[in-house]
């Protein structure tokens, strides 16, 4: 009786798990942006200290509850040696963050490039992508009107998909609540395409 009635409590409190993957060259401020949306997301967390974040080699996990269900972030190493290892978690993801440091010009083709493979990966089909403009708390920064039309050349790799590409600072934590309410929004709506991980694991 008591695994009964434990069983339904755990149904009934049990938040819809939904997966999200951060990617991006290295350096383009991943790992800042998952700190900073912890940190805006988790009551009384305490974020880590930028000056601290180093270059991920793998995988940094965190998880934040958001408008009744449960993101879990995926923030992976963007150095490439490490991009060949993305395409192990497209298949299980429910959305894509994609984050541009606007800040460095040169690396622009590079990271268009990289975006491109990632995107035309058939495993990511129809899920929500979020491009962000990253570092745009320093001035000299590509803003949004730059960035948006470099990223939307190849639109046809994009498809048909909830796409928006919006300025951040993952340092100061401007524009991360807009982001990840616009992508729960996404993710919510693709549910019946993409269902979230504990109800695949009931089904």
């Amino acid at each position: 009786m008591f695994t009964l009635f434990y069983g339904l409590y755990k149904y009934l409190v049990q938040k819809d798990d939904y997966c999200v993957l951060i990617v991006g060259l290295d350096n383009a401020g991943k790992t800042t942006y998952l700190e900073s949306a912890k940190t805006k997301f988790t009551k009384n967390y305490k974020g880590m200290n930028p000056k601290q974040i180093t270059t991920t080699v793998g995988l940094n996990i965190g998880k934040i509850t958001v408008s009744g269900i449960q993101l879990n972030f995926w923030d992976l190493g963007g150095q490439e040696e490490l991009q060949s290892l993305w395409d192990k978690y497209y298949a299980e993801s429910h959305a894509i963050i994609y984050i541009v440091d606007s800040n460095d010009r040169d690396r622009i083709p590079e990271s268009k490039e990289t975006f491109d493979k990632m995107i035309s990966n058939e495993n990511l089909s129809g899920i929500p992508l979020l491009v962000l403009a990253n570092k745009q708390d320093i001035p000299e920064s590509m803003g949004v009107r730059e960035v948006k039309p470099i990223f939307n050349k190849n639109a046809h790799l994009i498809g048909r998909r909830d796409c928006m590409v919006m300025p951040v600072s993952a340092l100061t934590g401007e524009g991360i609540d807009e982001g990840i309410n616009w992508l729960v929004d996404c993710i919510k709506r693709n549910s019946d395409v993409r269902p979230p991980r504990n109800q695949q694991e009931t089904s």
